[in-house]
């Protein structure tokens, strides 16, 4: 195959998963949320077990109209949608299945990944600046204070793992990966995932956007499809923070013949990861603004810092 065929197919498969597999994440927390808390609606859609839920919500955002405020930023405003989705196709075409299933190769692919994750947030902040709206606005600003609080932890349990496997590799960690990382890297998989939660303002960190108190925060002028892009945008991000989660902590293609069911292996155990966040959504309460930074100071901050010198030390004795 040549260079640029492969490429293009690489491509192509890239795509087609973001397009796929945000929307079974969606489906998976329609039912799952159905089941948890007895919710009698998206169980009856199209039949049998609700299975066209998400056909219909579709089908809602395609009818809705393209609302515009009239003293919006136009330019703006259009964009935000794409500048808060884009970072996670980049982010998702890094993500290894396997070590051959993989949209592209790169050296330092973590750093990349954890890069792109970042600029989602300034499509939160364009949405709620640009929407001329003093309540968007708000909502921008506190999802900005949010997302940079919890990037720091974030970034320090990624790095634990680095320093454990030496490489700032996905493929390079993953292959690296031996099953008593359960155990000497756990307080950074913790870690981690909880700065997931807050980095997606996924309950019970979801106090910027609070659906059914504040309407959505940034978003509260977008209607129709691009207040779906949106949406689409949390969805992706379940998928790239499950995926990365399943390659960093839970070694990725390890697993029972993983010489060919490998990518399976990744795929099912990010998506228990991304169920386990739904789970999170069900269960736990919102919390408060101070609350949810004092989490990330007082708590993860340190616990972090104390994995990094914990994973410092173990890579001294054993080398």
């Amino acid at each position: 195959m040549s260079p640029w065929l492969e490429a293009v197919v690489r491509a192509v498969a890239v795509l087609a998963a973001f397009l796929s597999l945000p929307l079974l994440i969606g489906q998976t927390e329609h039912k799952v949320m159905a089941h948890m808390q007895g919710r009698l609606g998206p169980m009856y859609a199209g039949g049998f077990h609700g299975w066209a839920q998400l056909v219909a919500d579709g089908v809602k955002f395609v009818q809705k109209e393209d609302i515009l405020p009239a003293r919006a930023d136009r330019g703006v405003f259009r964009l935000a949608p794409a500048v808060a989705l884009i970072p996670y196709l980049v982010a998702l075409s890094v993500i290894p299945l396997s070590p051959t299933v993989v949209g592209a190769t790169v050296d330092a692919s973590v750093v990349l990944v954890l890069a792109v994750i970042g600029v989602g947030i300034i499509g939160t902040l364009m949405a709620g600046w640009a929407s001329a709206n003093k309540y968007s606005l708000l909502g921008g600003m506190r999802a900005a204070a949010q997302l940079v609080s919890y990037e720091l932890p974030m970034v320090l349990a990624v790095a634990s793992v680095a320093l454990a496997a030496g490489t700032l590799s996905l493929v390079g960690i993953a292959e690296a990966w031996s099953p008593w990382w359960l155990l000497w890297q756990a307080p950074g998989a913790f870690v981690f995932l909880v700065a997931a939660l807050a980095e997606l303002q996924r309950p019970p960190f979801d106090m910027p956007v609070a659906d059914s108190e504040i309407v959505f925060g940034p978003y509260t002028e977008y209607s129709g499809l691009r207040f779906a892009f949106f949406l689409l945008a949390e969805y992706a991000g379940i998928v790239v923070m499950s995926l990365l989660f399943a390659v960093l902590f839970l070694g990725g293609w390890a697993g029972p013949f993983e010489a060919w069911l490998g990518w399976l292996w990744t795929l099912l155990k990010g998506f228990a990861v991304a169920v386990l966040m739904i789970w999170m959504r069900v269960s736990w309460p919102r919390m408060r603004e101070d609350q949810l930074q004092r989490l990330a100071w007082v708590w993860l901050v340190p616990i972090a810092l104390l994995q990094l010198a914990l994973t410092a030390v173990g890579v001294v004795m054993t080398s």
